[in-house]
Order: structure tokens, then sequence, then C-alpha cells
């Protein structure tokens, strides 16, 4: 598993690209928040960089633009995915 300082890392580099796979997702804040389970407003503040995310937000944002066609690609790209989640 990964310890305290490797989640932070990769929180941080999702966060960096939290807008260019939403855009290209397609998907509001609002409609993105509402599925991973949060308020559009913490969503908000977590791409905006106002807020860190949790481990707990991070693995599901992951999941999300892994199973979605139009980031998966994109995702591999420009983020490091876990190894769990890799195909």
């Amino acid at each position: 598993m990964y310890d305290q300082i490797k989640k932070e890392e990769l929180i941080r580099s999702l966060t960096d690209q939290l807008t260019v796979l939403r855009t290209k997702a397609e998907v509001s804040q609002e409609q993105l928040a509402l599925v991973i389970g949060i308020s559009r407003q913490t969503y908000s503040t977590i791409e905006t960089k106002k807020k860190q995310m949790s481990w707990q937000i991070y693995m599901a944002l992951i999941l999300y633009f892994n199973s979605n066609e139009k980031t998966k690609k994109l995702l591999h790209t420009i983020v490091e995915v876990p190894d769990g989640i890799k195909d």
C-alpha cells in the first residue's frame, strides 16, 4: 500500500488535472460531486486547490475517470494511476 507521502503526491497530481479531466468527461462540478458523494461546494474547493481531497475522494475520482471512456486514456497519460486500478 502507499505511505502518506506517496498518497499526498498522488492527490496533488490528480488535483492539478481535475479541471482538464472533468471538462473532457463533459460533466459539471455538481454532476461529478453527486456521483462521488460530496457536495458541489466541497468539490469546488478541491478543484480550486482551497482544500486537499481525502484519499477516499481521490480513489472515487480515479475510479470515475478510469471508467469513463472519454477520460480513461487521458487519465493514464497525465497522472499515476494506482496499480489496483490499472487494466
